[in-house]
């Protein structure tokens, strides 16, 4: 554990903790939101669990810990699970959380996933001090399973009680909060945004990078971006193309997870193996999506995807699953397909790729998708740290007035 000594100047320093079940969440959600509460003149602290359950490498999570160390911010291990049934694990995280809030007399927490939110929320009302929770996505959505209602609903709407800021990222959510939950704010910010300008500065060489994926001049190329689980579906997709049978359609999947050996023995077992590429981790995934023809995200369950944001802002035809969060970004009827349903995949596959070349998908896409690239900058990364830095403004005035 590394702990920060910084010196005071007379006065206390605000501090603040931000918690998380799993340091993948800080990492990739909650890096801008540190570095714009330093800027505010806060004390920054992170709490979440370093060495499980984490959805990145153990290379990255050291990484992470030796930026906030740059960034002299102290981060402290909890022993979290992310299993909702697993009551010792739970209450263990729950005391190590209380004895971190009484002795660092934080002024605020900002807690992140479902346990953390419990958790941290749980430690706000009994210590008396702010907290501000962001929900990824509730568990229970349109269409959810049952048990997600059942256990997941009720739990969140007692707690929003506790909540001085919820702080939701899609728009059912957000509409759901407002009608049911009793939160003293809710807000709605659009995840963590999307650098538009960073990406409309990347040039790639495309013709190289499709040679060096292997593909011929007429081939389709086909990109997902996630990880190899069920919430991803990428299943749903390779068994479209067993129907679809047109060997120019290349498919390539980015990421990691434990459905690797299934899918592999999928693609095996349907004879795709010339088709469909398992990429891994990749550092380049947005030269790849620049490269696509398609970005095509057949995911089962989001909050607001970044992976579809950024295909959107390369400027790339868009194929994905009406659900939650996708349809924040995506409207159009003939994009959008059942998930559950590959065979409705095949459908609107054939009526884009049917008889066209590589150039007439990207002409038609961004002559039928003009309003989406426009609504896209409201997803832009300042404007969504904008947002960010007026909410943690408020909390700080309202802690001045009380």
């Amino acid at each position: 554990m590394y702990q920060n000594n910084m010196k005071e100047d007379g006065h206390k320093k605000k501090s603040m903790l931000m918690l998380s079940s799993v340091a993948s969440m800080i990492d990739q959600f909650n890096m801008s939101n540190i570095d714009i509460l330093l800027k505010l003149g806060y004390k920054v602290e992170v709490a979440c669990n370093f060495k499980e359950g984490n959805t990145c490498s153990a290379e990255r999570i050291e990484d992470l810990k030796h930026r906030l160390k740059k960034m002299n911010v102290a981060y402290y291990q909890i022993d979290f699970t992310r299993n909702v049934m697993d009551f010792p694990q739970i209450i263990k995280a729950y005391n190590q959380v209380k004895n971190l809030v009484f002795n660092k007399k934080y002024d605020f927490i900002h807690c992140h996933s479902p346990i953390g939110g419990v958790i941290g929320r749980m430690v706000a009302h009994e210590v008396g001090i702010k907290v501000i929770y962001t929900a990824h996505g509730f568990h229970f959505y349109d269409g959810a399973p049952k048990k997600n209602w059942i256990i997941y609903y009720p739990i969140e709407r007692f707690f929003s009680k506790w909540t001085d800021i919820l702080i939701t990222i899609n728009r059912e959510d957000y509409n759901r909060a407002k009608e049911k939950f009793r939160s003293h704010q809710i807000c709605y910010v659009p995840g963590i945004g999307v650098d538009i300008k960073k990406i409309n500065m990347i040039h790639v060489d495309i013709e190289h990078k499709r040679t060096e994926l292997g593909l011929k001049k007429d081939d389709i190329m086909l990109l997902s971006v996630g990880e190899l689980s069920e919430r991803k579906n990428h299943e749903a997709v390779i068994r479209a193309l067993k129907v679809l049978n047109n060997d120019k359609i290349k498919y390539f999947i980015v990421g990691k997870g434990q459905l690797k050996e299934y899918l592999e023995n999928l693609i095996s077992d349907m004879n795709l193996q010339n088709q469909v590429t398992l990429l891994g981790f990749r550092t380049d995934v947005l030269e790849l999506c620049k490269s696509a023809d398609i970005f095509i995200f057949p995911s089962r369950q989001e909050g607001l995807p970044v992976a579809l944001m950024e295909a959107m802002a390369c400027k790339t035809m868009v194929l994905c699953s009406a659900i939650r969060g996708n349809t924040d970004l995506i409207n159009k009827y003939e994009y959008l397909f059942n998930q559950d349903d590959y065979n409705d995949i095949v459908s609107k596959m054939k009526n884009i790729i049917c008889k066209k070349t590589r150039g007439e998908i990207l002409k038609i896409y961004l002559s039928q998708t003009e309003n989406n690239y426009t609504k896209l900058e409201a997803f832009d990364k300042c404007e969504v740290e904008k947002r960010m830095e007026n909410i943690y403004l408020s909390l700080t005035m309202d802690n001045k007035e009380s």
